[in-house]
C-alpha cells in the first residue's frame, strides 16, 4: 500500500478521481488539495478542527477529504437535502469552523444563519472557491497523515441525527493500520476502479472511495443513482468495485433482462452490500444476474464494522450477515435481563470493536445509552448460530407486539420479496383497539405491470406464515418514501399511521 501520500509521488500522473465533468491525476488533486488546505489555515483550521462538507457527488468532495486530511481536521460531511434549521443544528453541534458548500445550496445555507466561515463552490466572485484556489501558494502541503476519521453523523431511527467520533481513529498509527487492513480485507489494489454509486456524505460510500484513494486505484463519481446509468459508467470506465444498498439491487433487478444483458458488466469483481438487511431473494438474484463478481455483505455501521459474508458463505447459509470482522468479538444481549443469549436465540446484538470506544458528540446519555461494558448496539435484533455467525432479524424499534405477542416484521418483508410482483415494502405496527398493535403492509408493486390485489397478497403471506404473522392490512402505493441512500422511510410511514389514531404507543 503507498498511502495517499506516497500516490502524490508514485502514482502522480494516475487518474485519482472522475466524474461526467472532470478529472484529477494524482498529482493533481494533491496541488488542489495544499492550496485549498492553505486557503482554510487564513481562517484559522489547524489540527483538530472540522470541516463541513456539503456538496453532492463532484470532484471537489474529494478535494475537500484530502485538504482536510493535509491539516489534521476532521472533515464532517452533511446530507445536501437537510433543511436549514438541521443543517443549523448538525454546524452547531458539531462546532463545524468552515462550510464548504456548492452554490446551488446557497438559500439553504443563507437560511440556516451558519455562524462559521463559508465558501461556495460555483461562486464565481473573488470570494469563491476556485478564486481561492488559484490566489494559494502552490507550495505543497503534506498529509498530516492519517487525518481524524471524519465525523458522521447517522439519520438514526428518532430524534436528531448523532454525531459519531471515534476517538481510537484519531491516533495515525491506528488509523494507519485500519486502512492497511481494510485494504487487504477486501482485496483493493492499485488497478481497481471503483464507482462510488451513493452520496459520499454517507459513511459507506466515503469510507470504500477513501479506501480506494489509498490503495492507488481510480475512483468514479456517479452524480445521482440510475440504474442504467449505473451499467452504463461500469461498462465505459471498466468498473471493478463498487459499493451498493440492497435498494440499489433492488433497482438494478427491475431493469428488463434483456436490457439488463446489452450491459459489458464482466469488468466487476467485488461488489460491497451493506446500509439495510437485504431480502434473501433479492439477494440470490443479483449473484446470478453478475456470476463475474463476488457479491459480500458486510453488518457495518458509523459506529463501527461487525461481520461479512462471502456470496458462497451467504448461500450455504441463506440470510447470515456472517461471521465478525478480524478483532471484533459479537454477543446477543436479552434487553430485559442484560443477560448474554445462547447460540440460536435472538436479542440485541452487541458488537466488541477492534479500535476502541466511540461516543456520540455532546450527548453523553446517548453515549451512555450504546455501550455495555466494552461492546455497542445500535438496537438491532439478531441471533448468533453455534459457529458464531450472525443473523439479523429486525431493529428493536420495529417490534409489533400484536396481543402480547412479539413479531418482528423483518420475517414478513422477506415473504413479501418472494412475490413476482413485489419490488419493495414495508411492514409495521398501527394501532388496534383490542390487540394493541395490528401488522399493515404497504406495498411497491412492478410499475406499469401488476395485476396483483391486497387480498392476493394476503393469501401469499397465509400460505408462507402462521395466521399470527400475517398482515392484517395491505397498502399499494406507487413509490416508497425513502432516503437519498435509498433506504425505505419506515419510520415517516409509522409516524403517518400513528399520528392518524391520534397516539405514540
Amino acid at each position: 500500500m503507498n498511502g495517499y501520500e506516497g500516490n502524490r509521488t508514485l502514482r502522480g500522473n494516475h487518474i485519482a478521481v472522475r466524474s461526467e465533468a472532470r478529472s484529477l491525476t494524482y498529482s493533481q488533486l494533491h496541488d488542489r488539495a495544499s492550496r485549498l488546505a492553505q486557503v482554510l489555515a487564513t481562517e484559522g483550521l489547524a489540527e483538530g478542527h472540522r470541516i463541513a462538507i456539503m456538496m453532492p457527488n463532484i470532484v471537489e468532495f474529494i478535494e475537500c477529504l484530502a485538504a482536510s486530511a493535509k491539516l489534521g481536521c476532521a472533515a464532517l460531511s452533511v446530507n445536501f437535502h437537510l433543511a436549514p434549521a438541521e443543517l443549523a443544528y448538525v454546524l452547531a453541534d458539531s462546532q463545524a469552523s468552515v462550510l464548504i458548500a456548492h452554490t446551488d445550496l446557497k438559500e439553504v445555507v443563507s437560511a440556516a444563519e451558519p455562524t462559521c466561515t463559508v465558501i461556495f463552490i460555483g461562486d464565481e466572485s473573488s470570494s469563491g472557491y476556485e478564486a481561492r484556489l488559484a490566489a494559494a501558494s502552490a507550495e505543497p502541503v503534506h498529509y498530516l497523515w492519517p487525518a481524524p476519521w471524519p465525523v458522521i453523523y447517522t439519520s438514526g431511527t428518532t430524534g436528531r441525527p448523532k454525531g459519531v467520533v471515534h476517538g481510537a481513529l484519531a491516533s495515525a498509527e491506528v488509523l494507519a493500520y485500519s486502512q492497511n487492513m481494510m485494504a487487504q480485507m477486501w482485496g483493493y489494489t492499485e488497478a481497481d476502479i471503483h464507482l462510488v454509486a451513493g452520496p459520499l456524505y454517507h459513511g459507506g460510500p466515503q469510507g470504500y472511495a477513501n479506501l480506494t484513494l489509498f490503495a492507488g486505484g481510480t475512483v468514479v463519481l456517479m452524480t445521482k443513482w440510475d440504474a442504467r446509468e449505473f451499467c452504463r459508467l461500469v461498462e465505459q470506465h471498466q468498473v471493478t468495485t463498487t459499493f451498493l444498498t440492497p435498494a440499489h439491487f433492488i433497482r438494478l433487478l427491475e431493469l428488463p433482462p434483456q436490457e439488463f444483458a446489452e450491459f459489458d458488466l464482466t469488468s466487476l469483481r467485488h461488489v460491497l452490500h451493506a446500509g439495510a438487511p437485504c431480502p434473501i431473494s433479492v439477494k440470490l438474484r443479483m449473484i446470478e444476474a453478475l456470476p463475474h463478481a463476488e457479491i459480500w455483505e458486510f453488518y457495518g455501521m458509523s459506529e463501527g464494522g461487525a461481520t461479512r459474508a462471502s456470496p458462497t458463505q451467504f448461500e450455504e447459509r441463506p440470510g447470515t450477515v456472517g461471521p465478525p470482522w478480524p478483532g471484533v468479538e459479537l454477543q446477543i444481549i436479552d434487553p430485559e435481563t442484560q443477560q448474554v443469549l445462547p447460540a440460536g436465540q435472538a436479542g440485541l446484538v452487541y458488537v466488541k470493536p477492534a479500535y476502541g470506544r466511540f461516543h456520540y458528540h455532546q450527548d453523553e446519555a446517548k453515549t451512555e445509552d450504546a455501550w455495555l461494558a466494552d461492546s455497542f448496539t445500535v438496537g438491532d435484533i439478531g441471533y448468533l448460530d453455534s459457529e458464531g455467525w450472525l443473523y439479523l432479524t429486525d431493529r428493536h424499534v420495529d417490534l409489533v407486539i400484536k396481543g402480547g405477542v412479539n413479531i418482528y416484521p423483518r420475517q414478513i418483508e422477506e415473504v413479501l420479496h418472494q412475490h413476482p410482483e413485489v419490488v419493495d415494502c414495508a411492514v409495521f405496527g398501527i394501532p388496534h383497539e383490542r390487540d394493541g398493535e395490528h401488522l399493515h403492509a404497504v406495498v411497491e408493486l412492478r410499475a406499469g405491470q401488476s395485476q396483483a390485489t391486497p387480498q392476493q397478497l394476503q393469501d401469499f403471506c397465509a400460505s408462507h406464515l402462521d395466521r399470527w404473522s400475517c398482515p392484517d392490512s395491505f397498502e399499494i402505493i406507487e413509490e416508497l418514501p425513502r432516503d437519498p441512500n435509498g433506504k425505505v422511510l419506515k419510520r415517516v410511514l409509522r409516524q403517518q399511521a400513528w399520528s392518524d389514531a391520534g397516539r405514540s404507543i
